[in-house]
C-alpha cells in the first residue's frame, strides 16, 4: 500500500522521491544495447539477454490506517471493458504502456483481459485472483476499508522498457490517483 494522505499530492511525492528503478541510467543502456537492439535486428524477443532490473531497497511508501482510506485497485491483468474501450495490444513485442480505467461496481463478467503473457485458466474460473473488487467491498462493508474510488486502473504486466513505465504508464496512473482521491493503492500484478 502506497499512502496519499492529504490525496494525490503525498502518493506523487512519495514515487518522485523514491528510487523506483535503481541505477536508471545503466538500466536504458544495457536494455537499449542488449534486448532493444536484439529485438530490432532480429524481430525475435530474447528473454535471456533481457536485464531485468534489481532494486536493492523495495520502494515503499508511508503506512496508511485501512480503516479511514480511500483504496484505488491497480490490477497489470490488462483489463478493459469491450464495449466500450479497445483492448491493449497485447501481441506488440514492445508491450503497451496505456492504461484503461474502469468504474469500481463493474460486475466481474462484463471485463475481458487481453493480456497474453499469463495462463488466464485462474482468472477465468475466479476474476477475484486478479481483481479482487468484491473481496475489496467485503472489507469496506465490514468496516475494515473506508471506501473505494470510483474506478479501478488496469494496465498491462507485459512491459519491458520500464523507462517508458516510469515516463509514461506511472503519471497516467497518477492522473487517475488524483482525479479518484485515493488515499492509498492496492496494486495486484498479473
Amino acid at each position: 500500500m502506497y499512502q496519499v494522505a492529504n490525496g494525490y499530492h503525498r502518493l506523487a511525492g512519495n514515487i518522485a522521491n523514491m528510487q523506483i528503478l535503481e541505477n536508471r541510467p545503466q538500466w536504458e543502456t544495457e536494455f537499449q544495447s542488449g534486448w532493444l537492439a536484439h529485438y530490432n535486428a532480429t524481430g525475435q524477443t530474447d528473454w535471456s539477454i533481457y536485464n531485468k532490473p534489481n532494486n536493492k531497497v523495495a520502494p515503499a511508501g508511508d503506512p496508511i490506517d485501512l480503516a479511514s482510506s480511500r483504496l484505488i485497485l491497480i490490477s497489470t491483468a490488462g483489463g478493459y471493458l469491450p464495449a466500450s474501450q479497445p483492448p491493449f495490444d497485447a501481441e506488440n513485442d514492445l508491450g503497451d504502456y496505456a492504461i484503461r480505467s474502469v468504474p469500481s461496481h463493474t460486475p466481474l463478467d462484463q471485463i475481458a483481459y487481453s493480456h497474453t503473457h499469463y495462463d488466464h485458466t485462474a482468472v477465468n474460473a475466479d476474476p477475484q485472483v486478479l481483481v479482487p473488487l468484491r473481496h475489496l467491498q467485503k472489507m469496506v462493508e465490514d468496516g475494515k476499508i473506508g471506501a473505494l474510488t470510483n474506478n479501478m486502473i488496469f494496465a498491462m504486466g507485459y512491459q519491458p522498457d520500464i523507462s517508458q513505465v516510469l515516463d509514461e504508464t506511472i503519471p497516467a496512473i497518477l492522473d487517475v490517483v488524483e482525479m479518484e482521491q485515493a488515499d492509498g493503492a492496492l496494486l495486484v500484478p498479473s
